[in-house]
């Protein structure tokens, strides 16, 4: 039915003409409302139509009311994409939709902007679009928004309350993700459409917050230097969050990721456009849930031009003839002693003479980025003790001049100086930034989680602060009368109360972290982004976490060691004693519920393998972690040229020799069978101290020279440094692996978070190793994995001298249980058996026959007799 221009619904009244008052106020005529279409039967719009108290007409078309302008026509429709809103939108007059009417007659207030509205999902928003390419996209995304009761600006402003976006860059999103203004995608908009039907619909809901944009929505990126477990995660994190994952060859990548701890200059194939940026910036955009500004975190390369190369560092002036041996030797002392000071204090040994000096500390500190080697205090202002403005750093001393007992006592001070630093980084660096509520993007942790983990660190921190301070008091105030023991005994009662709470729920906290850094992204990110930083040392935090297991085991000893260098008559060796019982009856305390069945099981294992082991390898505290096997190529240990095998517990390293399967070439009988059983595999050859090293080199590999490493010694009742130089084995386990295990356990055992500072990378002819030695001992280790591999037996004994020149080998003859034998035949016959053992248990000669014995004429004439 189509009502005529001159019937009218409703009649005017004074009421009318204040309801009409609420229309456009720039109107031309008196305003009134046209039904298009179906909406011309349609009772709910009718009844909000006729509350505005104007004219109501409704026309199939309505174009016949577009030419009337003695009213200022208002036109409703139920569709924005049927023929009649084209043909009327093109005529240029006020359109709505049937959605917008309903909204706005329970206000009693229609208002028009001159563009068609439809509904008012986007009423109050303010829109600005970046990113977008494609002008047709565009147009559509714009029409619809307007369409939807919002408003699009050209520039960013406080004023805009969404930003649209293609992808996760740009001016305009990082100007977004500074001032949190919603970043939201395309699909946004499409999905608030969706909703137009429905009366007072909002595209500002929580219910659309999903459709924000992700954080690496479109971009390409490209992960380069990552080790494989991490490069998976980070490829399922990027396409989770909506990027896509190439390679350098894609000249479209937006992103290279490199892994700067590893990578120290760019890929000379870089894409042109692509931002070459840290790993920061990735596990920071994962935390934030927005990516950071790239520019914050573009990858340096590492100027090395003003950096002297290690060949020119420890050079020489050359001189007619050549060095001289001497001189290689004085420079190889130098070195090593160099390596072996400790990085907390530059000072602890005297430098030599500047004129001797030739690799000084100032010359080796290429090795470190931060020129951090060999001192990292020099840069650092002394902070003080606020009780009695003592310096929170151990005084700079000459070992030399002081006695063992003091030696000792300085190893503890600094010691405890470094795991009351690690506690301050778990605290300031992790604990207060997750505790920040205000945080980007929300808490990542609940109260309850934070104070699972954190809960029952505090009351260490405080009593080893204040620990801390009266050894650093001590210290610096040193005397011979002074009593250590009664410093220990004044906070043993606190150890007591505070380590079992939290060594008791540590396995349960480690296994809530896991679950917790592997079910949400943004706390992985977080760790991440901690571990790199300065403070952490680049370790992570199930790794600082576990110092508190580690400290008192590393306190007993040190304190036993005070007491084995402190007289009797002393008294402070009997409150030493006292500590001492008072530190193992907490650690026996707490062991006692904690001890592993299977790492114990392991150490049972390897000390009844060892012969002549010490028994003090099974302890408590004691685990295992890792075992490789060597060829040692100094005469520190065995003999240059030995096969030895490293087994790495958590606060030593056992060294020991393998043996041959028989400790004897003769035959044995069956009645030994049972002993030749139980022959162990190993002979112990040292037991060294993990916190005895001093440095751990990593000799680079050269033509010859493959999978050296060594380390570098000093006890403290020593004062001179040893040499241990060995080639690693192939086995199951490389030397970066094996060598990053080392460092980690022995930054644990003396409480250092500079984890990369215990590792140097050398050339072999800094620590004198002859390449040929290594190739030598390469080609034996290889004939004797061939020799096993195939089931023969190697029946020559090779003995390497013990001189420092070149590794020789030495045949030796082998010596027949059956006599002499002259002839050579004879002899190549008896290699050829697997082993006299073989021989003797089989009763038979193997096939291929084995020559026998030549006999005298007085046997063979006996023979004779006895066959007649």
């Amino acid at each position: 039915m189509l009502f005529s221009t001159a019937r009218y619904i409703t009649t005017t009244s004074h009421a009318d003409v204040t309801a009409a008052s609420h229309f456009d106020v720039e109107a031309s005529g008196d305003p009134r409302l046209c039904l298009v279409g179906s909406l011309v039967d349609d009772v709910e719009t009718l009844e909000a139509a006729k509350k505005f108290g104007v004219p109501v007409v409704a026309s199939e078309t309505g174009l016949e009311y577009t030419s009337d302008t003695g009213f200022c026509t208002y036109f409703v429709l139920a569709d924005f994409e049927s023929p009649e809103f084209v043909e009327l939108n093109h005529a240029g007059v006020r359109l709505l939709g049937k959605p917008a009417l309903l909204e706005y007659s329970q206000c009693g207030i229609l208002t028009y902007n001159r563009r068609p509205v439809f509904c008012q999902v986007m009423k109050n928003a303010v829109l600005v679009f970046t990113g977008f390419r494609k002008k047709s996209e565009v147009s559509r995304l714009l029409k619809l928004v307007h369409y939807m009761g919002g408003s699009v600006k050209n520039e960013i402003k406080d004023t805009v309350t969404h930003l649209l976006a293609y992808s996760s860059t740009g001016e305009k999103y990082q100007y977004a993700v500074t001032f949190n203004i919603p970043v939201m995608s395309e699909e946004w908009v499409h999905a608030a459409w969706a909703h137009r039907d429905e009366v007072n619909a909002r595209a500002d809901t929580e219910a659309m917050a999903k459709y924000k944009l992700k954080v690496f929505e479109n971009l390409r990126v490209v992960l380069v230097g990552f080790p494989a477990e991490e490069q998976g995660q980070m490829e399922d994190l990027v396409r989770q969050n909506g990027g896509v994952i190439t390679t350098l060859d894609d000249q479209q990548a937006t992103h290279v990721v490199l892994e700067d701890q590893s990578i120290t200059e760019k890929p000379p194939d870089c894409p042109p456009k692509a931002y070459i940026v840290k790993a920061e910036w990735f596990w920071t955009s994962i935390q934030m849930e927005a990516c950071p500004n790239e520019k914050l975190h573009l990858f340096e390369e590492m100027n090395m031009s003003n950096v002297m190369s290690p060949r020119q560092m420890f050079s020489s002036p050359s001189t007619p003839g050549g060095s001289s041996r001497s001189r290689r030797r004085k420079r190889l002392r130098e070195t090593v002693q160099h390596l072996a000071q400790d990085d907390s204090s530059s000072t602890l040994t005297s430098a030599p003479p500047a004129s001797k000096r030739r690799s000084s500390v100032g010359d080796l500190a290429y090795l470190s980025a931060d020129s951090s080697l060999l001192d990292d205090t020099g840069s650092t202002p002394i902070r003080l003790a606020s009780s009695d403005k003592t310096p929170l750093s151990p005084p700079a001393v000459d070992l030399r001049q002081l006695s063992a007992r003091q030696r000792v006592f300085y190893e503890l001070v600094k010691t405890e100086c470094n795991y009351v630093s690690i506690l301050d980084a778990i605290e300031k660096v992790i604990k207060a930034p997750l505790e920040n509520t205000t945080q980007p993007g929300g808490p990542m942790l609940d109260a309850q989680e934070l104070r699972y983990i954190f809960g029952n660190l505090p009351p260490i921190h405080e009593v080893h602060t204040r620990m801390r301070n009266d050894l650093l008091h001590l210290a610096h105030n040193w005397n011979d009368s002074a009593s250590i023991g009664e410093i220990i005994l004044k906070y043993s009662s606190d150890l007591e109360k505070a380590y079992p709470p939290f060594i008791n729920f540590f396995e349960n906290m480690k296994e809530m972290l896991q679950r917790i850094s592997t079910d949400r992204p943004r706390f992985h990110a977080f760790l991440k982004i901690a571990q790199n930083k300065p403070e952490c040392g680049r370790q992570s935090l199930q790794e600082l976490l576990i110092r508190p297991v580690q400290r008192l085991p590393s306190m007993s000893l040190l304190i036993n060691d005070i007491l084995k260098h402190t007289d009797k008559t002393s008294p402070d060796n009997s409150a030493l004693e006292q500590a001492l019982d008072k530190i193992k009856s907490v650690m026996t305390f707490i062991n006692d519920d904690k001890r592993k069945t299977e790492a114990k099981l392991k150490l049972f294992e390897i000390h009844n393998d060892i012969e002549m082991c010490p028994p003090n390898l099974v302890a408590s505290h004691r685990m295992y972690m890792s075992r490789v096997d060597v060829t040692e190529l100094s005469d520190s240990c065995s003999g240059r040229g030995d096969t030895l095998t490293l087994f790495l517990f958590n606060d030593v390293l056992e060294i020991c020799k393998k043996k041959s399967k028989y400790n004897s070439i003769k035959s044995p009988s069956r009645a030994n069978l049972h002993a030749i059983k139980n022959i162990k595999s190993y002979k112990h050859l040292e037991m060294m101290n993990l916190a005895h090293i001093k440095r751990i080199v990593d000799i680079r590999e050269t033509e010859d020279c493959h999978n050296v490493f060594a380390l570098i010694v000093r006890s403290n009742q020593e004062l001179k440094e040893r040499l241990f130089t060995f080639t690693l084995l192939p086995d199951d386990t490389t030397k970066q692996v094996f060598l990053r295990t080392l460092c980690r356990t022995v930054a644990n055992i003396v409480c250092r978070n500079d984890v990369e500072n215990i590792l140097v990378s050398m050339d072999p002819h800094h620590l004198d190793i002859e390449t040929s030695d290594v190739s030598l001992t390469n080609a034996l280790s290889k004939a004797l994995r061939f020799a096993t591999r195939t089931g023969r037996k190697v029946s020559r004994a090779f003995s390497f001298n013990k001189s420092p020149s070149k590794l020789k080998r030495a045949v030796s003859t082998v010596m027949s249980p059956f006599g002499t034998l002259p002839h050579q035949s004879s002899m190549r016959g008896a290699t050829s058996v697997n082993s006299l053992a073989d021989l003797s248990l089989s009763g038979t000669p193997p096939s291929g026959g084995f020559a026998q014995p030549m006999s005298t004429p007085t046997t063979r004439r006996r023979t004779l007799k006895n066959a007649h």
